[in-house]
């Protein structure tokens, strides 16, 4: 058997299900207490509404850091999914979550939102660590 690369349609399939999260995370689970605790408003935000400069941002910010685990997938050998929930959390928790958490306090934001942002990268990038790690593929396929 060769030696693990990067599974793209992993990757794109992981793209893909971060926006989903991000639909579902931001609107019906926890988009009502996060509007309030950012101090948005629905009619400020129908009166205008994201464009596409956040539109992109938001897909380069949902494909690098995937494109990355699965680089570091491939370096560190993982191919099971529990070894991938495990790697990925420790890195979202590590980079993103503390960083999320230790910015907001300074900020003097809401704990609970600190949460909700942190919660959804580390939330995430778990669940990306989880396919990448299950859905390995290898030099010879």
């Amino acid at each position: 058997m060769g030696a693990l690369k990067i599974n793209h349609a992993a990757v794109w399939l992981n793209i893909i299900l971060l926006h989903v999260l991000g639909f579902l995370w931001y609107g019906p689970l926890f988009g009502e207490i996060w509007m309030e605790l950012e101090g948005i408003s629905m009619a400020a935000l129908e009166a205008d509404p994201p464009g596409a400069l956040t539109w992109i941002t938001n897909f380069i910010a949902s494909a690098f850091p995937v494109y990355v685990l699965a680089w570091l997938f491939v370096k560190l050998d993982i191919s099971s999914w529990m070894d991938g929930a495990k790697y990925a959390f420790i890195i979202a928790f590590s980079f993103n979550f503390l960083s999320v958490m230790t910015s907001d306090l300074f900020a003097m934001e809401p704990y609970s939102l600190s949460w909700i942002t942190g919660g959804f990268s580390l939330f995430g990038l778990t669940l990306s660590g989880i396919i990448l790690g299950a859905w390995t593929k290898r030099e010879s396929e």
